[in-house]
């Protein structure tokens, strides 16, 4: 796929490609700390539609970058149902750019996007194609069809989908009480969970939670039963309510935290309470700078002296549905960026003037100027700025002395400075920026963070618009071809 030639190097304007970008990186419809959902959601609708019409090709691209999951979803949404405004060679590739994205996203997200497309009344021969495609690939088919029932029903009655084999499958989904059995064995005890008690504990953990929440089954001891058939993910999860019901022994044992990704490891850490990260403080910070080692890579060291100005203002609260995300996604970053600096070149800097970071919490203003101005005393090759851009205390100082330092102090920019923004700014359609000058990414997960720097440096307006389109080109690439380690600073 090639964004930078014909036309589109005349039409579309980089600051419409990052505006976009920064909103598919950190905008899920949610509601935010300062705006509400339908706020969120309607900014991202418009965003969306006028991406669509106006730069098509940047908008399939997009899939190819770290966007969240919810916008992957919308564009993929938006390819399909307007189907008729690509050409072919247009539809060839965003075929591919489909079929990769659906690869990557979680199996309920997909059925979802299924449900959406059935009821949107999308049934063009490629949306039939691309479903057939994604559900063959499918590595247990029954294991879908017991945990999303539903969504592999509709997308199955949608896609024309036939069940080979002796049937038993079609059986499940559209008769189930057409057999006495099932020889697979998932979907036997689906079958024995409607009056077989030990059956329900050979389920996915989710729906043997329905089956134990419709019977009144005592909730510690459901816990206790499915622990070994948890995901990571479910382990965590539970860990504190399976942690209060077992008196004989931390239930912690059976969590690897080290092998959890940083910024869901951070969301926990956060949730815990102060004494227990006091007790546990050597566990969580090795789990953290783990975690952080692995999402750094081979670029650990290789970023020389950096500062980090980190906001733990109220606002990194986040909101009901977004509980303490903006502070975790900075948390996460005061660990990565400790791996990518130079041994022991690294500071972090809070705005609370907080020093201990595994006791960060949302509190007071946010003083961005004055902690802009201590790291930069310390003299950085680079100053990263994690923060939602509500410099107010006082009001702009951030900004000013971003503009001064670049402008008089370091005309030659021997300091790189980059914010990261993990908020969307609905009323501005994009995250808030701190100045013109400063390049600014949105972030939602802290193992981003490299990828985002090299396309935060886009915004600077030095580089060209020709050299950002090359960068979604060979992101694209990448992305078709199989391999997904992104771009590195």
């Amino acid at each position: 796929m090639t964004i930078s030639t014909g036309a589109d190097t005349g039409l579309v304007a980089a600051e419409d490609v990052l505006l976009f970008v920064n909103a598919a990186i950190t905008a899920t419809g949610q509601r935010e700390f300062r705006s509400t959902a339908y706020q969120q959601q309607l900014s991202l609708d418009f965003l969306h539609a006028y991406v669509r019409v106006n730069y098509r090709r940047v908008y399939a691209a997009a899939l190819a970058l770290d966007i969240n999951d919810h916008n992957a979803a919308l564009i993929v949404r938006g390819l399909l149902e307007h189907a008729a405004d690509a050409s072919a060679e247009e539809k060839r590739v965003e075929g591919r750019l489909i079929a990769a994205r659906l690869a990557k996203l979680p199996p309920q997200r997909v059925y979802r996007l299924f449900r959406a497309l059935r009821a949107a009344g999308v049934n063009n021969r490629r949306t039939r194609a691309i479903m057939r495609d994604w559900l063959a690939a499918r590595p247990d088919p029954a294991h879908d069809a017991v945990k999303y029932r539903a969504g592999l029903k509709a997308a199955a009655r949608h896609a024309h989908l036939g069940f080979g084999g002796d049937g038993e499958l079609g059986d499940f989904l559209f008769r189930p009480k057409r057999r006495k059995r099932y020889a697979h064995q998932l979907l036997d005890a689906w079958r024995r969970a409607h009056y077989e008690q030990g059956a329900v504990t050979e389920l996915p953990f989710t729906v043997a939670e329905g089956f134990a929440a419709r019977r009144g089954t005592e909730r510690a001891e459901f816990l206790e039963r499915m622990a070994p058939r948890m995901t990571r993910l479910e382990r965590l999860r539970t860990l504190e309510q399976r942690t209060a019901a077992n008196r004989a022994g931390p239930a912690n044992a059976d969590v690897d935290l080290a092998a959890m990704p940083l910024t869901r490891l951070a969301l926990y850490v956060l949730s815990l309470g102060f004494e227990d990260r006091r007790a546990r403080r050597a566990e969580l910070t090795g789990a953290l700078r783990a975690a952080a080692r692995r999402a750094a890579g081979p670029h650990a060291g290789s970023w020389g002296r950096v500062a980090a100005v980190l906001d733990d203002s109220y606002s990194s609260s986040g909101s009901g549905e977004k509980r303490r995300r903006p502070l975790a996604v900075a948390l996460a970053c005061h660990f990565l960026l400790e791996q990518l600096a130079a041994p022991g070149a690294c500071a972090g800097l809070w705005t609370s003037g907080r020093t201990d970071p595994l006791l960060v919490r949302p509190s007071g203003a946010t003083p961005l100027g004055m902690r802009v101005l201590d790291a930069l005393e310390l003299g950085p090759d680079r100053l990263v700025i994690v923060s939602d851009g509500w410099d107010n205390a006082p009001p702009g100082l951030a900004g000013e002395v971003l503009r001064v330092w670049r402008t008089r102090l370091d005309p030659d920019r021997r300091t790189a400075v980059v914010h990261l923004n993990p908020v969307y700014d609905a009323e501005g359609f994009d995250v808030r920026r701190l100045a013109p000058g400063v390049p600014t990414a949105g972030i939602r997960d802290a193992v981003d963070l490299p990828a985002l720097v090299e396309l935060a440096g886009f915004a600077e307006g030095r580089t060209g618009t020709a050299a950002l389109y090359a960068y979604l080109d060979r992101r694209v690439a990448r992305f078709v071809h199989g391999d997904r380690t992104g771009a590195m600073v």
